[in-house]
């Protein structure tokens, strides 16, 4: 493993949920990679939403609270610029090998990927002050 890779693994930390040997390939890039990778680019993931927000003058903080949690699924669905942005924050801290097993399956790993992104920021929802 190169350097770039090492550095990468110690700053993501361990694997975050449960693998077992019955795990699917998908759920464990996703326990693997995926959430310590979001967990640790939590604040930046916050802030490019909230630039997203502020850039396309929304007035987010006048929306409900449902309507809040609408808006973050369907932005992030809908908004292709912003999904490329949010995959790159991601998929600049694969390391090599899990690039290659990335491209391989990219489609059901982009789902899993903005799903728990989605899930990241409603969660966070309160956190999401208008910059």
């Amino acid at each position: 493993m190169n350097t770039r890779d090492n550095i990468i693994l110690q700053l993501r930390g361990n694997s975050l949920g449960t693998l077992t040997p019955q795990t699917s390939a998908e759920e464990f890039f996703q326990n693997e990679t995926l959430r310590p990778i979001l967990k640790l680019q939590n604040e930046l993931l916050l802030l490019v939403f909230q630039n997203y927000i502020s850039k396309n003058k929304i007035l987010f903080e006048q929306f409900s609270p449902e309507k809040k949690l609408f808006f973050i699924e369907n932005s992030i669905q809908k908004d292709i610029k912003l999904r490329n942005s949010l995959k790159g924050i991601v998929i600049g801290f694969f390391t090599l090998e899990e690039y290659n097993r990335y491209v391989n399956n990219s489609s059901t790993l982009n789902k899993r990927m903005m799903n728990l992104i989605i899930e990241r920021l409603k969660s966070q929802v309160q956190l999401l002050v208008v910059i």
